[in-house]
């Protein structure tokens, strides 16, 4: 029996990114399926926190089309944006708490500004999303008051607090004990199977996204290196994907003539003959 493609919940086509003059996306298409943990990795300059910034709708492209939930975003009016985000939840990689609420208020924030729900159900929903994430009994502390490991689960349980379709997780997993970021793990793959959203993971972490992918997708110099499975990442026989895997770096070919102008201060040229800005 042929397996059932499940629908887009992301679809992206030929994303091109430049900021200024330098083109940090070059043509990147993807599709991310309802119900499915895409992890997308690369190494630092690789264009991930473009491609993010791109689904969570905070950058317009320079060409190409990102549709979220069957939705072009860069072609929305910006109450029916706002509205599509509602739908979304986003856990950043510092947490992003407000210092000045305590856990419980942190929690509750999008429901009292997105909702006209009365204050006893947010509290009941604000506890419950505690629950989810194990830190039923916390919510009046403050984010001071957390070890690393908490705020970034507290950051969880405010990103699911409106039941959204979509999660995006920056980092998740970013400068906790191992054991602690095996559990956010863990946390990651029960909200998927519990709430049946699909979660969108930025992470450098080789561990953690061999442990919660689906797919992951691979970017290198602003455009898709590949775009498959966990064993067919780790089969690859790409080097710059097994460089990554490795944690090898890549050492590039020395121009003596465009080192000497960059030593200069020249500007280089295109190969019509024009200066490269």
């Amino acid at each position: 029996m042929t397996a059932t493609v499940r629908p887009a919940s992301i679809e992206v086509a030929n994303l091109v990114t430049h900021y200024g003059d330098r083109q940090i996306l070059k043509g990147v298409s993807l599709e991310v399926r309802e119900g499915e943990i895409m992890v997308i990795m690369g190494g630092s300059g690789s264009g991930k926190t473009t491609l993010l910034n791109h689904l969570l709708g905070l950058i317009q492209p320079t060409s190409g089309t990102v549709r979220v939930l069957g939705r072009d975003i860069n072609r929305l009016p910006p109450l029916d944006l706002q509205e599509l985000r509602t739908k979304t939840g986003v856990a950043f990689q510092s947490g992003a708490l407000f210092s000045s609420l305590s856990v419980g208020e942190n929690i509750a924030l999008p429901l009292r500004e997105h909702t006209r729900l009365d204050a006893t159900t947010i509290g009941i929903m604000t506890r419950l999303k505690l629950e989810v994430v194990s830190l039923a009994g916390f919510e009046n502390l403050m984010p001071a008051e957390l070890s690393g490991g908490m705020i970034k689960r507290a950051a969880l349980a405010r990103a699911i607090v409106m039941d959204p379709r979509l999660l995006f997780c920056d980092e998740p997993s970013a400068g906790l004990d191992p054991v602690v970021a095996s559990a956010i793990d863990d946390l990651i793959l029960r909200l998927r199977d519990a709430m049946g959203m699909s979660i969108v993971v930025v992470t450098h972490d080789l561990d953690s996204a061999f442990k919660i992918a689906d797919r992951i997708c691979v970017l290198d110099k602003g455009e898709v290196l590949a775009l498959d499975s966990v064993d067919a990442i780790r089969a690859s026989p790409n080097p710059r994907i097994q460089n990554l895997l490795n944690r090898r770096t890549e050492e590039a070919e020395l121009d003596p003539d465009a080192y000497l102008r960059r030593l200069l201060g020249e500007k280089e040229k295109q190969g019509d003959g024009k200066p490269r800005l």
